[in-house]
């Protein structure tokens, strides 16, 4: 069977907020000025939203711009926020609660809004549908088309019905071919054709590596008289400066007597015996957080990486036939501890870039080069700019120096220090030696306020058919035992928050095996970032596996 062809102006690979944004604002433009424009979105969750994870704090800079009149339009931000509590952790127990003097004004959030995003995206698409725009959800981007003359030519969805040993089954059907003008790649953090775009086109070329987090949620249903509609608590210190990580956590009071509650560990972390997600459970124990969670009800979970480099580690955007946006690109302001609003607004820079360049008559082959000046010159490149210094300088000087260095840069200079910190060393080489670290003993969890990952993965609605290739690839299967188990201890077993990574052993023979459960997977890209052999590749299964989260 061959594969069938569609072709558009625009295909944009990921409806997430950049995306969605960048195809409203297409289809916005191409009304006002009576240009005919077909735009088409793919996304591999089985539904718009489904595999959308964020804290999330909202800013609403880009919303006001592309949709002035969302409240008339009943966008889903129903929850201002009304109070800033930030609190240092100092053990399991104790902690001091940050005065506002001497917060770094990028953490206040007046004016913004405790949203779901992926419930934002959902109506996001809506928009998009409405003024035209195609949606595919459930079908998975696998690979990037070229022309003959290597500028990018589209992608292609990939095959259903594949067994695991590479057979066809009877439910065999070839993925279908979908060709553009322009291909628009939005897929989130470590985007998998974003890597591989990255590498053909050389985009990262004289720039700092990315740096990224893991980012692990629950959303809870808790007591009416412990609810604080509005409230945003963060948090930094225990329990991550115990287990040399950096990182934060939250827990922000939504609607309908919610919370949601995570903990962002940096992926830079040294020590192997680290476990994000059991860092998490313990987080939860801090009286701070756990007033709120005490006799409530934990309803979801999830997890996924985000990139946290600045605009030192942003690669090139654009390359023939197409650009990377959004996370893909890494346009996450981690200094204001949300970044949904750059990510829409480099979709929405991307859309009038395009929009100029149809409107010229363009046959798409040629290298968008425009749009890094309109990147620049805009609010976003100025902010991303400002911020520059966070990540690095968290890496540098840690939790405490660095949260002192972000407030003068911030709060003094306005960003405007005239240094700019780099950090060259990526995050997979941060790993030190397992012999010479501290094992971390983790408690056991609770039932009520901690869980165990299994059970905690059961909340992510996560399935996959399970009679398929696997999509987490070892460029070579010995690696994990004979080098990252005597070196690290194999530590895919406990950066992985849904229990994918398990070192067996044959009970007859004594012999260790790597096994991967790869229908636990929650698509959080973190073993493709923190393996250190970088041997782990996250290719995409079948569309519609994955996740299905609700509200999250």
């Amino acid at each position: 069977m061959e594969r069938e062809s569609m072709a558009f102006d625009v295909v944009i690979v990921g409806a997430g907020p950049s995306g969605l944004s960048a195809a409203c604002r297409l289809m916005q433009n191409a009304q006002e000025t009576g240009q005919e424009v077909s735009v088409c979105v793919v996304e591999k969750g089985s539904e718009v939203g489904a595999h959308i994870l964020s804290g999330a704090v909202f800013e609403p800079t880009a919303l006001n711009e592309l949709f002035p009149d969302w409240k008339e339009k009943g966008a889903p931000l129903n929850t201002p926020v009304v109070a800033d509590d930030i609190y240092v952790l100092r053990s399991a127990e104790k902690s001091i609660k940050v005065p506002n003097l001497f917060v770094p004004k990028t953490m206040h959030n007046e004016g913004n809004y405790i949203i779901s995003l992926g419930n934002l995206c959902r109506w996001l698409a809506e928009q998009a549908e409405s003024m035209g725009t195609e949606i595919f959800p459930g079908f998975a981007a696998s690979e990037v088309l070229y022309n003959d003359d290597g500028s990018v030519k589209g992608i292609a969805t990939g095959d259903m019905g594949i067994a695991a040993n590479g057979d066809k089954k009877d439910s065999y059907m070839p993925g279908m071919e979908l060709h553009a003008k322009y291909t628009l790649f939005t897929e989130g953090s470590r985007g998998h054709l974003g890597k591989q775009l990255i590498k053909k086109f050389d985009l990262d070329k004289g720039k700092d590596p990315q740096h990224y987090g893991i980012g692990i949620k629950e959303l809870w249903d808790i007591a009416p008289d412990k609810h604080k509609e509005g409230l945003v608590v963060h948090t930094a210190g225990w329990p991550l400066q115990q287990s040399d990580s950096m990182g934060g956590g939250f827990l922000y009071h939504i609607e309908n007597n919610q919370v949601v509650v995570g903990l962002i560990t940096d992926l830079g972390y040294s020590n192997p015996h680290v476990s994000p997600f059991e860092e998490f459970q313990r987080y939860k124990h801090n009286p701070v957080i756990k007033q709120y969670l005490e006799g409530g009800k934990r309803v979801a979970y999830g997890a996924r990486a985000l990139t946290k480099g600045g605009p030192q580690s942003l690669p090139e955007m654009s390359f023939p036939g197409g650009l990377l946006l959004g996370c893909d690109a890494g346009t996450l302001n981690s200094a204001k501890i949300k970044g949904s609003h750059t990510a829409m607004k480099s979709g929405m820079l991307a859309a009038d870039t395009v929009l100029e360049a149809l409107k010229a008559g363009s046959d798409g082959h040629e290298n968008l080069t425009t749009y890094q000046d309109r990147f620049d010159q805009s609010w976003l490149g100025n902010e991303l700019h400002q911020q520059r210094n966070f990540s690095p300088a968290m890496h540098k000087f840690g939790n405490i120096f660095g949260a002192a260095f972000a407030f003068i840069d911030q709060n003094i200079f306005n960003g405007k220090l005239p240094l700019t910190l780099h950090d060259t060393v990526p995050d997979y080489k941060q790993l030190k030696p397992a012999a010479d670290c501290v094992k971390i003993e983790y408690p056991k969890p609770d039932g009520n306020i901690s869980f165990d990952r299994l059970g905690s993965v059961f909340l992510s609605n996560t399935n996959h058919e399970e009679d398929q290739p696997c999509h987490l690839q070892l460029t070579d299967p010995d690696i994990p035992i004979t080098s990252n188990l005597p070196l690290y201890d194999e530590p895919a077993q406990r950066y992985c928050p849904a229990g994918v990574y398990e070192v067996i052993e044959d009970e007859t023979t004594g012999k260790k095996q790597f096994q991967i459960n790869s229908q636990n997977c929650v698509h959080c890209k973190t073993c493709d970032i923190k393996d250190p052999a970088q041997n782990i590749t996250w290719v995409t299964p079948e569309g519609t596996g994955g996740p299905n989260y609700p509200n999250m």
